[in-house]
Protein backbone atom coordinates (compact mmCIF):
# COMPACT_ATOMS: atom_id res chain seq x y z
CA UNK A 1 0.00 0.00 0.00
CA UNK A 2 1.45 3.59 -0.52
CA UNK A 3 1.52 5.36 1.99
CA UNK A 4 -0.86 8.63 2.55
CA UNK A 5 0.99 11.99 4.79
CA UNK A 6 -1.87 14.42 5.19
CA UNK A 7 -1.07 17.72 6.87
CA UNK A 8 -3.85 19.34 9.23
CA UNK A 9 -5.03 22.28 7.46
CA UNK A 10 -6.58 23.64 10.94
CA UNK A 11 -6.87 22.66 14.67
CA UNK A 12 -10.21 23.12 16.65
CA UNK A 13 -10.29 26.05 19.13
CA UNK A 14 -12.61 26.90 21.53
CA UNK A 15 -14.21 24.09 21.56
CA UNK A 16 -17.49 23.70 24.85
CA UNK A 17 -15.58 19.63 24.68
CA UNK A 18 -12.34 19.01 25.64
CA UNK A 19 -12.85 15.32 26.85
CA UNK A 20 -14.00 12.55 24.11
CA UNK A 21 -17.09 11.25 25.07
CA UNK A 22 -19.50 9.24 22.69
CA UNK A 23 -22.26 10.26 25.17
CA UNK A 24 -22.27 13.86 24.44
CA UNK A 25 -24.79 15.35 22.84
CA UNK A 26 -23.15 17.82 20.47
CA UNK A 27 -25.74 19.97 18.73
CA UNK A 28 -25.30 23.06 20.13
CA UNK A 29 -22.05 22.69 21.24
CA UNK A 30 -20.07 26.18 19.62
CA UNK A 31 -16.39 25.66 18.18
CA UNK A 32 -13.83 27.89 16.21
CA UNK A 33 -12.18 25.52 13.60
CA UNK A 34 -8.75 28.10 13.42
CA UNK A 35 -7.17 27.91 9.59
CA UNK A 36 -3.03 27.57 10.00
CA UNK A 37 -1.71 30.97 9.46
CA UNK A 38 1.17 29.98 8.02
CA UNK A 39 -0.49 28.34 4.84
CA UNK A 40 -3.51 29.98 4.64
CA UNK A 41 -4.54 33.59 4.51
CA UNK A 42 -8.48 34.63 5.08
CA UNK A 43 -9.29 34.49 1.02
CA UNK A 44 -9.08 30.75 1.57
CA UNK A 45 -12.56 31.08 3.34
CA UNK A 46 -13.90 33.51 0.65
CA UNK A 47 -17.90 32.59 -0.22
CA UNK A 48 -17.65 30.02 2.88
CA UNK A 49 -20.64 31.79 4.79
CA UNK A 50 -22.70 31.36 1.43
CA UNK A 51 -23.10 27.88 2.84
CA UNK A 52 -25.48 27.17 5.79
CA UNK A 53 -23.83 23.99 6.74
CA UNK A 54 -19.81 22.27 6.25
CA UNK A 55 -18.67 18.56 6.65
CA UNK A 56 -15.56 18.48 8.29
CA UNK A 57 -12.79 15.86 8.46
CA UNK A 58 -11.07 15.02 11.26
CA UNK A 59 -8.53 12.98 12.86
CA UNK A 60 -9.04 11.16 15.78
CA UNK A 61 -5.96 12.21 17.29
CA UNK A 62 -6.81 10.87 20.73
CA UNK A 63 -7.46 7.32 20.21
CA UNK A 64 -4.30 5.12 20.82
CA UNK A 65 -3.40 2.64 17.81
CA UNK A 66 -4.06 -0.12 20.57
CA UNK A 67 -7.92 0.79 20.65
CA UNK A 68 -7.92 0.80 16.69
CA UNK A 69 -10.96 -2.27 15.56
CA UNK A 70 -10.30 -3.88 12.17
CA UNK A 71 -12.90 -6.20 12.60
CA UNK A 72 -16.77 -6.28 14.46
CA UNK A 73 -17.82 -4.72 17.82
CA UNK A 74 -20.82 -3.36 20.09
CA UNK A 75 -21.27 0.03 19.14
CA UNK A 76 -20.36 2.16 21.74
CA UNK A 77 -19.27 -0.68 23.28
CA UNK A 78 -22.87 -1.50 24.56
CA UNK A 79 -23.94 -5.03 24.72
CA UNK A 80 -27.40 -4.41 23.54
CA UNK A 81 -26.26 -3.71 20.75
CA UNK A 82 -25.54 -5.83 17.77
CA UNK A 83 -22.28 -6.95 16.70
CA UNK A 84 -21.30 -5.14 13.70
CA UNK A 85 -18.24 -4.04 11.74
CA UNK A 86 -16.25 -1.30 11.87
CA UNK A 87 -17.36 0.16 8.67
CA UNK A 88 -21.16 -0.35 9.72
CA UNK A 89 -20.94 1.92 12.27
CA UNK A 90 -19.14 5.52 12.74
CA UNK A 91 -16.83 4.88 15.94
CA UNK A 92 -13.83 6.80 16.52
CA UNK A 93 -11.61 3.61 16.92
CA UNK A 94 -11.68 3.31 13.05
CA UNK A 95 -8.76 2.07 11.21
CA UNK A 96 -7.27 5.49 9.89
CA UNK A 97 -9.21 7.45 12.77
CA UNK A 98 -11.18 9.95 10.81
CA UNK A 99 -14.50 11.40 11.43
CA UNK A 100 -16.61 13.32 9.23
CA UNK A 101 -18.74 15.61 10.68
CA UNK A 102 -21.90 18.16 9.11
CA UNK A 103 -21.98 21.45 11.21
CA UNK A 104 -23.74 24.74 11.04
CA UNK A 105 -21.58 27.43 9.94
CA UNK A 106 -21.93 30.38 12.18
CA UNK A 107 -19.80 33.11 10.94
CA UNK A 108 -16.30 33.19 9.43
CA UNK A 109 -13.48 35.59 11.16
CA UNK A 110 -10.39 36.02 9.60
CA UNK A 111 -8.91 32.48 9.62
CA UNK A 112 -11.31 31.80 12.28
CA UNK A 113 -14.34 29.79 11.15
CA UNK A 114 -17.20 29.10 14.06
CA UNK A 115 -19.39 26.68 14.32
CA UNK A 116 -22.33 24.79 16.08
CA UNK A 117 -22.34 20.91 16.08
CA UNK A 118 -18.88 20.03 15.69
CA UNK A 119 -18.73 16.18 17.11
CA UNK A 120 -14.46 17.17 17.94
CA UNK A 121 -12.83 18.04 20.94
CA UNK A 122 -10.47 21.22 21.60
CA UNK A 123 -7.42 20.33 20.15
CA UNK A 124 -8.74 18.15 17.65
CA UNK A 125 -6.71 18.04 13.85
CA UNK A 126 -9.00 18.95 11.13
CA UNK A 127 -7.65 17.86 7.51
CA UNK A 128 -10.41 19.14 5.60
CA UNK A 129 -13.03 21.62 4.89
CA UNK A 130 -15.95 21.46 2.26
CA UNK A 131 -19.33 23.28 2.33
CA UNK A 132 -22.59 21.01 2.03
CA UNK A 133 -24.25 20.86 -0.84
CA UNK A 134 -27.75 18.92 -0.71
CA UNK A 135 -26.27 17.49 -4.13
CA UNK A 136 -24.26 15.34 -2.28
CA UNK A 137 -26.82 14.22 -0.31
CA UNK A 138 -28.02 10.51 -1.01
CA UNK A 139 -29.96 10.11 -3.89
CA UNK A 140 -33.51 8.58 -3.31
CA UNK A 141 -34.57 7.26 0.45
CA UNK A 142 -31.90 5.90 2.77
CA UNK A 143 -32.39 3.45 5.46
CA UNK A 144 -30.61 2.35 8.02
CA UNK A 145 -31.21 -0.19 11.56
CA UNK A 146 -32.93 0.90 14.07
CA UNK A 147 -30.50 0.36 16.68
CA UNK A 148 -28.90 3.12 15.02
CA UNK A 149 -31.83 5.79 14.72
CA UNK A 150 -31.87 4.81 18.88
CA UNK A 151 -27.98 5.54 19.53
CA UNK A 152 -27.94 8.83 17.61
CA UNK A 153 -31.51 10.04 18.83
CA UNK A 154 -29.54 12.19 21.20
CA UNK A 155 -26.46 12.58 19.44
CA UNK A 156 -26.89 16.28 18.08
Amino acid sequence: MTEIVLDPIATVHRSDRTEVDDRFEWGGVAAVIRLDESRFTPDAVSGLTDFSHLEVVFHFDRVPLAKIETGHRHPRNNPDLPLVGIFAQRGKNRPNRIGVSRCRLVKTDGLDIHVLGLDAVEGTPVLDIKPYMAEFAPLGETRQPAWATELMRDYY
